[in-house]
């Protein structure tokens, strides 16, 4: 298959964790016989700087062209010091997100057996966990209208959905659960919130074309709580902006460390995937950060745009022989032998 891979590494560690996705997906590429163009693009503070639009024009084009999105990571912190800053890395994130049409965050969380001690929770709370959430990501308070008024003293922003908005993301939810373990839990705040109640019947409605999905609602702060005290009980979760971005950084700990998670923001028709970790500026260019995430990231993209199942369960066995082995960089290292980014990657790829 010949595949065409927009690249945009960002700022911070992103081009370090990137270059060794990017040997990953090379050697996969080369085992399986497949052809990879990589097409690369500015983004984030690196674009600010260039160009000054933290998501450009040219950016965009490159990314509409390809067949999916490989991204890093986006943030400095001379723009989160400057509280009046009018252009910011994470603008050119939510503008490529709605330019792109990327309605559907993908979040999952599952354990790895060679790590599952290095969680925060215990053992036995953990044990089996496999979940994924799907977060709305194009609406809700992050794109409602905001401001300030009496002189500056009130500050406001506005929540808001649209029914279509809620079912598109539910139905990627619903057929997700089809495909699992038939379980989808609706996260809202309905007690409270208007824009909640609308999540809560669109979902109710959209049930009955989902006969085997067994569905439960419950509000976020219940949600909050349980992950931490039995996330094993849930399969698929779906929910609106803001609480999916609170909820999935809860239960990204539940492995053992952010740097070990993958995404994938998903739309009508370009797909993108990225660590869900940040830039962590303070580790950038040091050669120290954890690429896991990144090459896991690499797998669901040839699982999901591609359709490449076998491509991303090679990539899936050797980063877990990398952990069982002890390749790690030092965030996983706990007093064994930390190996560099650059190292963790040429061993991922030489082992594929």
């Amino acid at each position: 298959m010949k595949m065409n891979i927009a690249l945009l590494a960002g700022d911070g560690i992103g081009p370090e964790v990137i270059d060794q996705a990017v040997k990953v997906v090379d050697a996969v590429a080369n085992k399986f016989g497949h052809e990879i163009t990589w097409a690369p693009a500015l983004t984030g503070a690196a674009a600010i700087d260039a160009v000054g639009e933290p998501y450009p024009d040219e950016t965009h084009a490159v990314c509409e062209a390809a067949d999916a999105v490989l991204f890093g990571a986006i943030g400095h912190p001379r723009f989160d010091n400057d509280p009046s800053a009018k252009v910011r890395p994470e603008q050119g994130l939510l503008k490529m997100r709605q330019k792109l049409g990327l309605f559907a965050n993908v979040r999952p969380t599952f354990t790895f057996p060679s790590l599952i001690d290095k969680s925060p929770l215990k053992r036995e709370r953990i044990e089996g966990t496999d979940l994924v959430f799907f977060r709305e990501l194009t609406s809700g308070v992050y794109f409602g209208e905001r401001g300030r008024k009496d002189d500056g003293n009130t500050a406001f922003d506005t929540m808001s959905y649209q029914r279509f908005e809620i079912q598109r993301l539910a139905k990627k939810g619903f057929e997700a659960a089809m495909a699992r373990g038939k379980k989808l839990c609706c996260v809202d705040k309905a007690n409270v919130l208007e824009s909640s109640r609308l999540w809560r019947e669109t979902v109710q409605a959209m049930e009955k074309e989902y006969p085997e999905v067994e569905v439960s609602y419950e509000f976020v702060d219940a949600v909050a709580m349980r992950l931490v005290q039995w996330p094993s009980d849930y399969d698929v979760l779906i929910t609106e902006n803001l609480f999916g971005d609170i909820l999935t950084d809860e239960a990204s700990v539940i492995s053992g460390s952010m740097g070990l998670m993958p995404s994938a923001s998903l739309g009508e028709k370009t797909a993108l995937f990225e660590p869900i970790h940040g830039s962590y500026p303070q580790a950038a260019g040091k050669d120290i950060a954890n690429p896991l995430a990144t090459v896991l990231s690499a797998a669901m993209m040839f699982e999901t745009a591609f359709g490449l199942n076998d491509e991303a369960q090679a990539i899936r066995e050797v980063v877990n022989k990398s952990l069982a082995d002890g390749v790690v960089t030092e965030d996983l290292a706990e007093g064994g032998k930390a190996y560099k980014t650059s190292e963790v990657g040429n061993w991922l790829a030489e082992n594929i």
